[in-house]
């Protein structure tokens, strides 16, 4: 387990990055913080976006960032593109999931994926399901404009971390779904998606606190004890307006494994076995719901990875030490059990090549 000395120095460098620590998200050990600081100034340097700030829908409300993009293309390209949407986690707290793109950038970029940055309204901006309308409203702006950019529009995957790989998996699982498309930004489009990688993901709201590696109540945030996903003020009730023990049919329907089935896209999920804000069974929930459908996903668990550390887990071979990987296919509903992996940045971008590939 992850004890209080780590814990207290990563959120202190979440608070110097975000300003606050009112909530949990990408926060960095300080073992990782070198080389993922080298990794980003590098990219930031070498890689603006080639369409910044893009308004693919309304602003809502008027100073909301929520409804921005940046697009990241190759030099060149030998055809139609794939494309890797990203959006970061806040725990809803925040509008500007398009930042923090900078590893995809300085590594799937140059691989030839088009890269597209999103950010979605906050919870004190909009209620669930606005965030999953908004980020349906993002990829059906991204396939109406494929021309322009000169991607593919049938090769789209999603990734995202922490509340990022939330909307990540519900973007990827309600494919196709009414209800949840929305009347914002581009219409007329699908807004399908056909693979996901998610990185420490919220799944069902209300078990949270039960499976914390240690009780939520002795839990550090902002410098005071206590970050109990069941209290009215808790990132997961902010988002849906209720507390999360007293609304458990908006629970479910905010939960993607409610809507996972044999025809979901292919997922790879990530968790930490020590994180210590969303705990790794969420992860591995919505994974075992893949296996219960028969639906193709991959499920990386790694013992010594706490919440947040993107883009360390792809860089820093001691830190995902322990690591096994286990998967189950639609084709034959086929099931491998958990085996040793050497986890880094090349499994990733090898999923995102055999899910993508033409």
């Amino acid at each position: 387990m992850i004890r209080s000395t780590t814990r207290m120095v990563s959120l202190v460098l979440f608070c110097a990055l975000l300003g606050a620590c009112s909530g949990y998200s990408d926060i960095e050990t300080v073992s990782a913080v070198g080389r993922s600081a080298a990794v980003s100034q590098s990219a930031a340097e070498s890689r603006p976006p080639d369409f910044a700030d893009l308004a693919y829908a309304p602003a809502m409300p008027e100073d909301s960032k929520g409804h921005l993009m940046d697009v990241y293309l190759p030099d060149s390209a030998d055809g139609p593109l794939p494309v890797v949407i990203w959006s970061a986690g806040s725990a809803w707290q925040r509008d500007d999931g398009k930042n923090r793109a900078e590893w995809l950038v300085a590594n799937l970029v140059p691989q030839g994926y088009a890269v597209v940055a999103v950010s979605v309204r906050s919870s004190s901006q909009a209620r669930f399901p606005a965030q999953l309308h908004d980020i349906k409203a993002a990829i059906r702006y991204v396939r109406a404009n494929a021309d322009r950019f000169g991607i593919d529009p049938d090769r789209i995957a999603m990734m995202g971390t922490s509340s990022g790989a939330w909307l990540s998996a519900m973007a990827g699982v309600t494919g196709g779904i009414a209800e949840f498309e929305g009347e914002i930004g581009t219409l007329g489009q699908s807004s399908e998606i056909q693979a996901v990688v998610a990185f420490w993901p919220p799944t069902h709201f209300s078990t949270m606190d039960a499976w914390m590696i240690e009780p939520c109540e002795q839990i550090e945030r902002g410098g005071k004890l206590g970050f109990c996903h069941d209290e009215p003020d808790s990132p997961e009730s902010s988002l849906l307006g209720c507390p999360v023990q007293e609304c458990e049919a908006l629970v479910r329907r905010a939960s993607p494994q409610t809507y996972v089935n044999s025809s979901s896209p292919p997922m790879m999920i990530v968790h930490g076995q020590s994180d210590q804000f969303v705990p790794h069974n969420q992860g591995e929930a919505l994974y075992q719901a893949y296996s219960q459908a028969c639906a193709t996903a991959t499920f990386v668990s790694i013992p010594r990875v706490i919440h947040g550390q993107f883009p360390a887990v792809l860089l820093d071979s001691e830190l995902t030490q322990g690591a096994s990987i286990r998967s189950t296919s639609s084709n034959g509903c086929v099931i491998a059990t958990p085996t040793p992996i050497g986890f880094s940045e090349d499994v990733v971008t090898e999923f995102l090549q055999l899910n993508l590939q033409q």
